[in-house]
């Protein structure tokens, strides 16, 4: 007959055998936040471990992913695909139990962990999406969304700037089904937190609007499940429980101390917390009882079976709304959207006035949004200058939670892992903005999004130079370029409108991986091209303007560069050089095409190639062969009007054909 103490104490030598067998690893937290995990996981959290993707699952979201082990024994212990031999294999190359939880690779992993607070601020994003889409969908007495997210967090989470700009919004948005347990061990790293994080956690987050239980035994699953029943019952706030534990419960020597928070406890310590929490097995044996007691399968089962009885209730009433809902869950495209954004483009194509490309991807979202309601909008603080807002809008708010757009205030960092966690729940394509140079405060959750394969797009406006008098803290030099080299992101600098609606395109056909849109603030003149030419926009890079015969050099250039490039292009053609000028709007797009379609556009035998951009040319190295050579930006800017600032820093047209013709007189 097992008991709670018995289920906690399996979490408890699972993971500190697990990282010892690893020789390194996370124990401490673990076993001290299994008590907080056992109530939640058996009797409250409705999973089913047959069907990790059901769509109305509560989410548990493990923020201080370092505890990577209190999941992973959870996850095998309550019955998911996950062995016993993949906890022996912990931390290994191609495990299924990574050094933190990653999603993707861990049934049961709803997202990738590790840099603290992001997964409190993923789970926010959840949160988030449950609210709206059972405003949206939710019929009287057929509620088919109708979930919780939980998530565990510790201290280091709470230091994280994230957590304020996440938990601050979710106050303000009233996200009453988001319920957090803080493991308040008051251990880090470097020891006693008390000495560098002192803040009266509850006050602060009874500020946020939360509500706050506090003062809970961590090790009284009795308190902790009582506390999660009570935070359940409050439906217009976020709740944050405050679990006073000790870290590295069990093992007498190292508990409460640093010495067990990220490293193995040791051989002489196991056997000694063995013998301290009555545990006569060896390692990696857990017995029949415990299994039995912690096997979830039935009840999850039955929790969605119930669930599927109910959208069957609702499919026979709301057709159409149902096929809406499992559409968007799913994640699919409409399927007359090609063909939407081909009248699109080919409206823009005949449009000849000049335009910023911030504005023309206005225009494209008030079209696409009109086709494809998961599209939830949002800026951070800029709305007006990202142009991120439709048409008609409505504002997610407390009292209007059945919106399309999210201002998230001047929180860059949370918009990103917030649409992170959107995307990671399902039901929405997430989009949000900033200016490009405050990209960096996002980068964090960029490079997350991009490691989980999330289509999320981030629109990047204010892309250059031409930003002008608000000077080089708002004119962006390296950010295109640090962008381009995150694996897995797809970054676009369109050059006109057409370019910049086949960007969108891409982004919205991308169901791998998230999209940076680098948009222009100042006006941008509208190219001329072939029908072929217009065809070959979405290979990422293609032939602009070509001439006689076999190129003599060739020039590359993105967004607001291209103009000037074209012009120099055209300068040195009147005067008999046979020069190729190629528009280059997504490196990585062009470098996934066919080699003979690169070859094609960059023919090797022309070595004479130079990208032009006005930022950092470092990301334009897989383009330009050994002879080629990046013509950008390589210092801060300055504060001046764009018009002046271009030929300050001769990007002008002539700077541009004068520079070919010193490459091609060497």
């Amino acid at each position: 007959m097992s008991t709670s103490k018995d289920l906690a104490t399996a979490i408890r030598v699972l993971s500190m055998d697990a990282v010892q067998k690893a020789k390194s690893g996370h124990p401490g937290a673990p076993m001290g936040m299994a008590d907080m995990a056992v109530p939640l996981w058996r009797e409250i959290l409705a999973h089913n471990p047959a069907n990790p993707k059901w769509p109305d699952r509560d989410r548990f979201v493990l923020s201080n992913g370092h505890a990577s082990m209190l999941l992973y024994s959870l996850l095998h212990l309550t019955g998911y695909d996950l062995s016993i031999n993949d906890l022996r294999n912990f931390r290994q190359l191609h495990s299924k139990t990574p050094g933190h939880p990653e999603y993707g690779v861990t049934p049961g992993v709803e997202t990738t962990t590790g840099p603290l607070g992001q997964g409190l601020a993923n789970a926010v994003g959840m949160a988030l999406a449950e609210s709206i889409l059972a405003a949206r969908f939710n019929r009287e007495n057929l509620d088919i969304v109708n979930h919780y997210t939980y998530t565990f967090l510790g201290d280091g989470c709470l230091m994280e700037g994230i957590s304020h700009e996440a938990c601050s919004l979710a106050g303000t948005l009233g996200l009453g089904k988001l319920i957090a347990l803080y493991d308040d061990n008051e251990i880090s790293i470097d020891g006693q937190v008390s000495g560098w994080f002192t803040e009266d956690i509850p006050s602060r987050f009874t500020a946020y609007g939360w509500h706050v239980i506090s003062g809970v035994d961590g090790h009284d699953q009795d308190e902790v499940k009582n506390a999660i029943l009570e935070a359940r019952n409050e439906t217009r706030r976020p709740s944050l429980i405050c679990c006073k534990t000790v870290i590295g419960h069990g093992a007498p020597n190292l508990c409460g101390s640093a010495d067990c928070h990220g490293a193995p406890l040791g051989d002489g310590e196991i056997q000694a917390a063995r013998a301290n929490l009555g545990w006569e097995h060896p390692a990696f044996e857990i017995p029949e009882y415990i299994y039995q007691a912690f096997d979830c399968r039935e009840r999850g089962a039955r929790l969605e079976e119930e669930w599927n009885s109910k959208f069957a209730e609702y499919q026979a009433a709301y057709p159409e709304q149902a096929r809406e809902f499992l559409r968007c869950i799913a994640g699919d495209l409409p399927g007359n959207l090609d063909q939407t954004v081909s009248e699109m483009i080919k409206n823009f194509d005949q449009d000849k006035q000049p335009l910023a490309t911030r504005k023309a991807s206005h225009k494209i979202i008030d079209v696409l949004t009109a086709e494809l309601p998961e599209m939830l909008g949002g800026s951070a603080d800029l709305t007006g200058s990202n142009k991120t807002m439709r048409t008609g809008a409505r504002p997610v708010s407390k009292k209007n939670k059945d919106g399309d757009y999210i201002y998230y205030g001047v929180r860059e960092f949370a918009m990103g892992a917030i649409m992170n966690g959107l995307a990671l729940h399902g039901g929405f394509i997430p989009f949000g903005g900033t200016f490009l140079v405050f990209s960096d405060y996002s980068r964090n959750s960029l490079r997350m999004g991009a490691m989980m394969g999330l289509r999320c797009i981030h629109v990047l406006t204010h892309d250059s130079i031409g930003v002008g008098e608000d000077g080089p803290t708002h004119q962006p030099i390296e950010h295109t370029a640090s962008l381009r080299l995150i694996p897995n992101m797809s970054v676009w600098r369109p050059c006109d409108t057409v370019e910049t609606a086949v960007a969108w395109h891409s982004a919205l056909k991308r169901n791998d991986g998230p999209t940076c849109l680098v948009l222009s603030r100042h006006k941008l003149k509208p190219m001329q091209r072939s029908t072929t030419q217009l065809e070959n926009i979405r290979r990422g890079g293609y032939i602009l303007l070509d001439c006689e015969g076999t190129p003599e050099a060739i020039i590359l250039a993105s967004g607001s560069e291209v103009e000037p490039a074209l012009d120099a292009a055209k300068e040195l053609g009147a005067k008999g050089r046979r020069i190729r000028m190629v528009s280059m709007p997504s490196i990585n797009f062009f470098m996934s095409q066919d080699i003979n379609y690169q070859k094609e556009v960059l023919p090797r035998e022309v070595e004479i190639r130079l990208a032009v951009e006005a930022g950092a040319g470092a990301s334009w190295h897989q383009v330009l062969g050994c002879r080629g050579e990046a013509y950008g930006i390589e210092r801060f800017g300055e504060s001046a009007p764009g018009s002046i600032l271009f030929p300050y820093f001769k990007m002008t047209s002539t700077d541009i054909a004068q520079k070919l013709l010193d490459m091609l007189q060497q």
